[in-house]
């Protein structure tokens, strides 16, 4: 369509406002995101300058548009490093550890440089082991105070394995990946959460190096971990439409935060100038149902932004929100188009109830356009999670990150087998040149016409909703009683 006719939408329909959803509008956005993290350091992390300056632009943008925008402040824990971690042994062999190779950081470890000898807390070596090492205070009976703990994964969380060790008077602990199986053998991307309070320095290790620790006599090791943790407060930007119903909200969110390492263009740029874009286009519209906009702080240190957020609603606010899209990385360099698998249908975890009927709708545009699309597993990995965990449908779209493209999806989709999705993923590459300009296109028409949907109309998860309450299955009461074993918050592992 002309610009023109996009210039003022007072009805935003299907058939209209993914027509006036053009890349070519978005881009600008992603280029000011790029000079905004040129001009702070290279970053816009949440808890530095380029995360302000991110804020301070996107409030401007909408409140030029006539946008009234609420800056939601929170408290979250920063987490930089600073340089490399160093791990030794003491003796009986003096022996200094690769770091990224050997051992790394668990992100939110405290800061230290301590040494002591390593104790073992209640392992169970070998494949097929089912270790619960460190998950009870009663593992650490004969603990030492002093030493250092030398822990399992397995069973329960990081941060209550840590927290477990320094109450037990641990001056720092390692963790070794559970070798159970061949997928739990080497380093891993964990964290300890942001809110871990054990206050020691904890390294994750592969599980050869714990199996060779733990059958050392007399091993006495030395950590240093620089790195930076610290309290900070940062802002969420929200902005809702002028019209619609206030006790049925679609709300739309995307984190607006980068990793301290680059711009963050593809992760998550991308889905934060889409969302600006669409908040730009239906600044006028007369919707029946309010539409919500959200850009979410500190995404990347443990969706702190969308999880507080959420926290803070009260019950009856929370129960006017009936569905929540979210976008996170919708332009990956080699691509593939993925829909939130709501339904449950190739993963097995079903969404809220309300969540499939958001999926068919992302399927029949991509249907309409004909485009191929992948399910994409409910891992917990971005902003929807607190959402689903307070039982609210939602939905999204992500063409993926740091997994390899398979030979089947290059076939599919285009772009290269053997490659990464996005192989700047949290990396200094992630920058304007990080992007797949028909990715960003199809995505953002896709984005588009299912909020023209549902901005209209919610019948379709009403009614899944209705029969969920009608007939309450197993599946349902899991939900509710967040019985599912969550593995990741965020793009960290947690347990």
């Amino acid at each position: 369509m002309h610009r023109n006719e996009c210039r003022v939408i007072r009805w935003a329909t299907p058939m209209r406002l993914p027509r006036c959803m053009q890349a070519e509008n978005i881009v600008p956005y992603l280029e000011e995101f790029q000079r905004l993290a040129d001009e702070n350091g290279g970053n816009r992390a949440a808890g530095l300058s380029g995360y302000d300056a991110s804020v301070t632009f996107v409030a401007n943008s909408l409140e030029d548009m006539g946008y009234n925008v609420t800056l939601d402040a929170f408290d979250f824990t920063a987490f930089y490093e600073l340089g490399e971690g160093l791990l030794s042994s003491l003796a009986p062999t003096p022996t200094s550890y690769v770091w990224n190779e050997d051992v790394t950081y668990l992100s939110q470890t405290e800061p230290g440089n301590v040494s002591g000898t390593a104790q073992t807390v209640d392992l169970e070596l070998g494949e097929g082991n089912a270790s619960t090492s460190g998950c009870e205070i009663e593992d650490f009976d004969s603990f030492q105070s002093g030493n250092i703990a030398l822990m399992q994964r397995g069973a329960c969380s990081f941060q209550q394995k840590a927290e477990n060790a320094a109450t037990a008077g641990a001056v720092g602990a390692i963790i070794f990946n559970q070798g159970n199986a061949e997928d739990r053998q080497g380093l891993i991307n964990a964290t300890l959460g942001d809110e871990y309070s054990g206050g020691i320095p904890v390294f994750f290790a592969t599980y050869e190096n714990g199996v060779t620790w733990a059958e050392t006599d007399g091993l006495v090791l030395s950590m240093l971990a620089d790195v930076l943790r610290e309290t900070r407060s940062v802002d969420n930007v929200i902005a809702e439409s002028r019209w619609g119903n206030p006790n049925n909200v679609l709300m739309l969110g995307a984190h607006l935060d980068s990793v301290a390492e680059g711009p963050g263009i593809n992760d998550n740029a991308s889905g934060s100038a889409a969302l600006l874009e669409m908040a730009n286009l239906m600044q006028k519209a007369r919707t029946r149902n309010k539409v919500r906009f959200a850009w979410w702080g500190a995404e990347e240190a443990g969706l702190v932004g969308s999880t507080r957020y959420v926290q803070n609603l009260d019950e009856t606010e929370l129960g006017r929100i009936k569905a929540y899209l979210n976008f996170d990385m919708i332009a990956s360099p080699n691509f593939i188009y993925g829909i939130y698998d709501g339904g449950g249908s190739e993963f097995g975890l079903e969404g809220p109830a309300g969540s499939a009927a958001i999926e068919s709708v992302f399927e029949t545009y991509f249907e309409l356009r004909g485009e191929s699309f992948v399910d994409s597993e409910i891992s917990f990995r971005s902003d929807y999670a607190q959402f689903f965990v307070e039982d609210i449908a939602f939905g999204g779209l992500f063409t993926g990150a740091e997994v390899i493209k398979t030979e089947e999806e290059a076939s599919v989709f285009g772009g290269e087998a053997g490659v990464a999705y996005d192989e700047c993923y949290h990396a200094a590459c992630d920058t304007i040149e990080n992007f797949d300009l028909r990715a960003l296109e199809v995505n953002a028409d896709a984005i588009a016409f299912v909020t023209s949907i549902f901005a209209q109309t919610t019948h379709l998860i009403d009614e899944q909703i209705e029969a969920a309450e009608a007939e309450p299955s197993i599946q349902t009461f899991m939900t509710k009683a967040v019985q599912y074993d969550i593995t990741h918050w965020g793009k960290h592992w947690i347990k």
